[in-house]
């Protein structure tokens, strides 16, 4: 299919988030939408599917305007969208998922169908499997199958690298130029310079809602970075300062959750550290995260947190302890409340009064200086998905004594990323330890002095950054050798010393 977006512009309110866009997208291509967060790259695109109304402007399919009431009608008539957090029900398996959407067939001609697609895409899916246990790219890799069978030509994809692992987005870049040869046309929206020089034809930026350039293969990215953000953003640099006494001490702690829990982890993170976590999702690393953060109990061994047995998140927060979580809506914030409201509730002290003097004052604060493309009464629902990031990081205490950061930068730009852990790291100055999980491992090697990789549950790796790569930290993802082990103190060591 042809797409023509002419002259689109988009208001919420006083903000204009599509400022007279025009795009041109040929059938069997791959056409990158690139942009830093708040750009209005997903406006644009669900203005396309059908999410949402444009202010003015038209859209062209094959050369016919269409006006779209519901994303119903834009997949009837072929476009598709697959959300940055999939839109589908983790209560019900995958082929229960599949067959939305559609008249009803016989379960076992619709699993035919369903293993059939996946095996022509070289998708993994488990038709019985509840959604709940698949990982978000086994997810996203379904509700890609649901809207082909559905006879979508037109495939729009949020940020579809955000994550996931680096396996899964090869499978997955394979698959799409896969349909992109069959005659689809397929619309990639990212801020990884990564993803549309690996994978797109063509390329649009966008900044602040307006269309600043585009440019057709092979890309420069000097060039790309100066159509986003002015100029190439700078990069976070470490802060230097010796570890001091342990924040953070696992004894062969063993619990659930994620796919394969966490078994028998020992280790002890000091004050001042910064320490990430690798390892494919569902590895050990989240399950890590909410132990320290008092969120789980193991079922057996133990954690102690600022000297103290980790026990509920309320008491560790008394303590100095914060944590952020990577679902945004689903934990992090409350869909139907303003940034404003969040900004009240997070000071309450009395269940059930929230401390409204002040807050004001503090969300427009927090608006400002984490550059929150929003205003006080803004629904945080309403939001993009990077906007949705900045508050969590602006409701973090203020003088933390350990964070736990569950994908900080999940969804932001280069330059958002960059400022984002020159603002972390500025904690870390003041002697605060960041212990953080991320699914770039060059995001860990930028900014960790300690990586901790996690295989099937188990710790198999404790290394300085200075003193690895990225291929070794592969290495010890995927379970094969690791490399040699950082010279950090044990619990028991850490114990006893005097």
């Amino acid at each position: 299919m042809h797409i023509v977006l002419d002259d689109i512009h988009k208001r919420y309110g006083r903000v204009h988030a599509n400022r007279g866009v025009s795009l041109e997208v040929r059938a069997g291509t791959i056409h990158g939408v690139l942009g830093e967060n708040g750009a209005g790259k997903s406006t644009l695109m669900r203005i396309l599917a059908g999410y949402t109304r444009p202010t003015s402007g038209r859209i062209l399919l094959d050369g016919d305007e269409v006006r779209w009431r519901t994303p119903a009608e834009a997949v009837a008539r072929g476009v598709g969208m697959l959300y940055q957090d999939p839109m589908d029900f983790l209560a019900m398996t995958a082929l229960e998922n599949y067959a939305l959407g559609r008249p009803w067939v016989p379960a076992r001609e619709l699993r035919r169908d369903l293993e059939a697609r996946a095996a022509e895409l070289g998708f993994a899916v488990h038709p019985e499997m509840p959604l709940e246990r698949l990982t978000v790219g086994e997810r996203q890799q379904l509700e890609l199958l649901r809207l082909l069978s559905l006879g979508v030509g037109v495939l729009i994809l949020d940020e579809p690298t955000t994550g996931i692992s680096g396996v899964q987005r090869e499978i997955l870049f394979a698959a799409l130029r896969r349909l992109a040869e069959q005659g689809r046309s397929v619309l990639l929206v990212s801020h990884k310079l990564e993803d549309v020089e690996a994978l797109c034809d063509e390329v649009t930026v966008l900044r602040q809602g307006a269309v600043a350039g585009r440019a057709e293969r092979p890309f420069r990215t000097r060039e790309l970075l100066e159509m986003m953000f002015g100029q190439p953003p700078a990069v976070p640099r470490r802060v230097a300062g010796a570890p001091g006494e342990p924040v953070l001490v696992f004894r062969d702690a063993w619990a659930t959750g994620g796919r394969a829990g966490l078994r028998g982890c020992s280790t002890t993170i000091r004050e001042g550290e910064v320490v990430g976590l690798a390892g494919v999702e569902g590895a050990g690393q989240n399950a890590f995260l909410r132990l320290a953060a008092g969120l789980n109990r193991p079922y057996r061994g133990g954690v102690e947190v600022c000297g103290a047995p980790a026990e509920g998140y309320r008491r560790l927060r008394q303590r100095g302890v914060a944590f952020l979580p990577s679902g945004r809506l689903e934990e992090g914030l409350v869909a139907g409340l303003s940034v404003l409201d969040h900004f009240a509730l997070g000071r309450t002290r009395i269940p059930f009064l929230a401390p409204w003097r002040g807050a004001a004052e503090r969300a427009e604060g927090a608006i400002r200086r984490y550059r929150i493309r929003g205003e006080p009464g803004t629904p945080v629902e309403a939001l993009s998905g990077g906007n949705q990031q900045r508050v969590l990081l602006a409701l973090l205490p203020e003088r933390p004594r350990l964070l736990l950061l569950e994908s900080p930068t999940r969804g932001l730009d280069l330059e958002s990323a960059h400022w984002v852990w020159e603002q972390l790291l500025a904690h870390k100055a003041r002697g605060t330890t960041i212990v953080f999980s991320s699914p770039e491992l060059d995001e860990i090697l930028m900014v960790a002095e300690r990586v901790l990789v996690f295989h099937d549950g188990a710790l198999v790796a404790d290394v300085k950054a200075a003193e690895t790569s990225v291929a070794e930290l592969g290495s010890a993802i995927a379970g094969k050798t690791p490399p040699a082990p950082a010279r950090t103190p044990s619990p028991e060591a850490v114990v006893e010393a005097p």
